[in-house]
């Protein structure tokens, strides 16, 4: 089989395109479901914003997925330079889509294998929870957020969730993150539907401060 790759080219070539090709068809096709999965909680002046969602994949498939920089690259609203699977290591986040260029640095806080993993983005706790179910996996975020970003952060969340999920499937269709998935309808729509599940009114984005700006 190597030999006959390795001797193909020009079929590799036609392979790469046909599946780039696709990933973007199936990019275009997707649209996400409705406002689910979410919850907050305020304590005192903090709110914490907490996504479940049903992943039809093992914990070790799912962890793979939350821990590896090749992986999160495919659907995480942030790059890694290296691996969060490892307690005490020290990981540089970039956030995709940032007007300027936001890099920071993380430690790994906590890495149970293949359940519990903890680590900071920025200013955001971020808390990912995986339970084994019948071979699939409830993974659960719990992340710190302002109150006037919890409709979009969920919005943003979701559609990640869906990438994830289709990455995992094995039909990749690409990250959607940042201001590029403000800019796309099913996040629009699913930001007005958290604000009115959470009881909050839609935020603008961008806000008209920094328009007139």
């Amino acid at each position: 089989m190597l030999s006959n790759a390795t001797s193909t080219d020009g079929s590799i070539d036609a392979s790469e395109k046909e599946d780039k090709e696709k990933k973007m068809t199936d990019r275009e096709l997707y649209t996400p479901g409705p406002a689910s999965g979410a919850q907050i909680r305020k304590d005192g002046e903090n709110w914490t914003l907490i996504l479940v969602r049903e992943m039809r994949h093992s914990p070790e498939k799912v962890w793979q997925a939350l821990t590896d920089p090749a992986h999160l690259r495919e659907w995480a609203p942030f790059e890694a330079d290296g691996s969060l699977d490892t307690v005490g290591t020290t990981v540089k986040l970039s956030t995709v889509g940032a007007p300027t260029p936001h890099i920071t640095e993380t430690i790994v806080t906590r890495a149970d294998a293949p359940k519990v993993l903890e680590y900071n983005w920025g200013d955001h706790d971020m808390r990912w929870e995986l339970e084994a179910c019948g071979g699939r996996t409830r993974l659960t975020l719990w992340t710190n957020i302002g109150r006037r970003f919890i409709s979009m952060g969920a919005a943003g969340w979701h559609i990640c969730f869906d990438v994830l999920d289709r990455l995992l499937n094995g039909t990749p269709i690409g990250r959607i993150a940042g201001g590029e998935a403000m800019k796309f309808g099913g996040w629009q729509r699913l930001n007005a539907e958290y604000a009115k599940q959470f009881g909050m009114e839609t935020p603008n984005w961008p806000p008209r401060a920094a328009e007139k700006s």
